[in-house]
C-alpha cells in the first residue's frame, strides 16, 4: 500500500496483516481520489474505521488542511501514527483512538468536516449507526460529503428517512463506494 499523490507520493505506508484490517487496494484508492482531487484542498477530512489510515493520508497528501483519524484497534492507531510520522504529515492529523460512536460525539462541537469517509467492517451495518448519528448532526460542513466503503451487496435503501441523499456509486469487483450528502442540496462531486 502507497501514497499515490501528493507530498508523499510514493511512500510505502505499513499495514496489519490478517482480516482485521482490509486496506483500499491502490486502484480503488486512485478511482476515489481522482473523483475527490478537486475539493480536496484546504479540506478538513474523517477518516472513521481508518485501519492503517491510507484513505486519510492520501487526503492530506493532496492537500487537505487537515484529518482526523478513529481506529479502536491499538495496533491498527500505532500503524496509523507510524504512518503519520514516516510521511511527515503527523502535524495536520489527530489521532482518535476509540470506537467510532465515541468519537463522533467527542468531536461534535469542536469540528466540523467537508469529507467524512468511513470504511467499516463489512456487513454489521455499522454504516447506518454512524449515518444515524450524522444525520442530527453538526459534524458535517455545509457542502459536506459523507463516503460510506461498503461490500457490494450493501443496501442504503434508508438514506431518504434520515434526510440524505445518494449523489453518486462507484461499483467495483466486491465493494463500492457511495457518495452521499443531506437531501435537497446541489450536488457536490
Amino acid at each position: 500500500m502507497r501514497v499515490i499523490a501528493g507530498s508523499a507520493k510514493r511512500l510505502q505506508l505499513k499495514t496489519l496483516d490478517g482480516m482485521d484490517i482490509r486496506p483500499t487496494t491502490d486502484r480503488i484508492k486512485e478511482t476515489l481520489f481522482n473523483m475527490l482531487s478537486p475539493y480536496l484542498y484546504d479540506c478538513i477530512f474523517l477518516d472513521l474505521f481508518a485501519g492503517s489510515g491510507g484513505i486519510g493520508i492520501e487526503a492530506l497528501s493532496r492537500g487537505a488542511m487537515e484529518a482526523v483519524f478513529v481506529e479502536k484497534n491499538p495496533k491498527a492507531m500505532a500503524c496509523i501514527r507510524e504512518n503519520l510520522k514516516y510521511t511527515r504529515l503527523d502535524r495536520k492529523a489527530l489521532t482518535i483512538s476509540s470506537d467510532v460512536m465515541t468519537a463522533l460525539y467527542r468531536l461534535e462541537g469542536e469540528k466540523q468536516f467537508d469529507f467524512i469517509f468511513m470504511d467499516p467492517p463489512y456487513n454489521q451495518e455499522l454504516e447506518k449507526k454512524v449515518l444515524e448519528y450524522l444525520a442530527d448532526s453538526q459534524l458535517l460542513s455545509d457542502e459536506g460529503v459523507i463516503i460510506v466503503e461498503a461490500s457490494k451487496d450493501t443496501s442504503f435503501d434508508y438514506l431518504a428517512e434520515l434526510g440524505f441523499a445518494l449523489i453518486k456509486e462507484k461499483v467495483y469487483k466486491t465493494n463500492k463506494h457511495v457518495f452521499i450528502e443531506p437531501a435537497g442540496r446541489k450536488e457536490i462531486c
